[in-house]
């Protein structure tokens, strides 16, 4: 299956709302005020936000379509090069690569959203690169979250470090890097905190972390990254907010793709964060992360015939 085909099964829901809310709204084969008014108004509750959407019915309003050519090709080729005009610089291909050194990535994302799941199939990505990946369970607020790791840890064969829950977070995380520079690994994958409704300790918990990892390599975290669930919706934004004022964010991961009519919101947050995207979660199984592609997502999210 190609990728295309995986994000355009992944955004069917997404691409299916558009279709059938834009069908409605262009009835006629032309476009004037009203229908641009009526575009603007349906992109924002499909989660894509004011700016983008504002600047979507400018693009719209400014091509000064002809209604003798074919409106709806027209209109899909405007969108999809807003897309990628916005996304493209956006991408991290690169995330995945193999390093010769020390990597080291905290990992972030509230309750829910698929913060270790996510790790796992990072993890897995990783190894196919030929990295040498360990596992460190930081988020010992949760025992569960302790759990679910070292579930994904035996899954995919990586080592992972862990502690009883209610552990210092920190002292985790330096038990993992200690064991990464004894053994050569290149990839330290640590899991962390998400609580947002006790902003206060979480600061002070990625401090600490952080103070432990720069003892190690005082350019590291190398990646901040932090896991965001599609269907939450402008929580999203408020997420992303929060979470880089408590630690600068290098890339996100938008997670339940497949779940969502509204898998807008990724050009939403793009938009106003200018955030790297590193990859979306389609689906549940450990090989549905597909690494970010600004021309793949644009496509799947029109879907090339969404008013045809």
């Amino acid at each position: 299956m190609s990728l295309f085909d995986k994000f355009k099964i992944g955004f069917k829901k997404s691409a299916d709302a558009l279709s059938s809310g834009l069908k409605e709204i262009i009835i006629k084969k032309e476009i004037d005020d009203e229908n641009l008014n009526k575009i603007e108004d349906f992109l924002i509750s499909s989660d894509v936000g004011v700016d983008a959407a504002n600047e979507i019915k400018d693009i719209i309003s400014q091509k000064k379509i002809d209604p003798s050519k074919d409106v709806i090709n027209e209109i899909n080729d405007l969108l999809k090069g807003y897309i990628i005009n916005l996304m493209q610089p956006l991408e991290r291909k690169d995330f995945f690569n193999s390093k010769d050194q020390l990597n080291i990535i905290l990992v972030s994302g509230v309750n829910g959203v698929g913060k270790t799941t996510s790790i796992g199939k990072i993890g897995k990505r990783f190894k196919e690169n030929n990295s040498k990946v360990i596992f460190s369970a930081c988020d010992t607020f949760r025992a569960a979250a302790i759990d679910q790791l070292e579930q994904w840890a035996n899954k995919i064969n990586v080592q992972i470090v862990k502690s009883e829950p209610g552990s210092d977070p920190a002292s985790v995380a330096f038990k993992s890097l200690n064991e990464a520079k004894k053994n050569n690994f290149n990839q330290v994958i640590i899991d962390t905190a998400g609580r947002l409704q006790n902003k206060k300790n979480l600061m002070e918990e990625y401090k600490k972390i952080a103070k432990v990892i720069k003892k190690f390599d005082d350019a590291a975290p190398h990646e901040v990254v932090l896991v965001l669930d599609a269907t939450s919706g402008q929580n999203v934004i408020s997420q992303i907010d929060e979470f880089n004022k408590i630690i600068p964010l290098t890339g996100i991961i938008m997670t339940k793709l497949d779940g969502t009519a509204k898998g807008g919101i990724l050009i939403a947050a793009a938009k106003k964060f200018k955030i790297p995207i590193i990859a979306l979660g389609l689906g549940e199984k450990e090989d549905d992360l597909e690494i970010f592609e600004s021309g793949s997502f644009a496509n799947a999210f029109v879907q090339t015939n969404w008013l045809s």
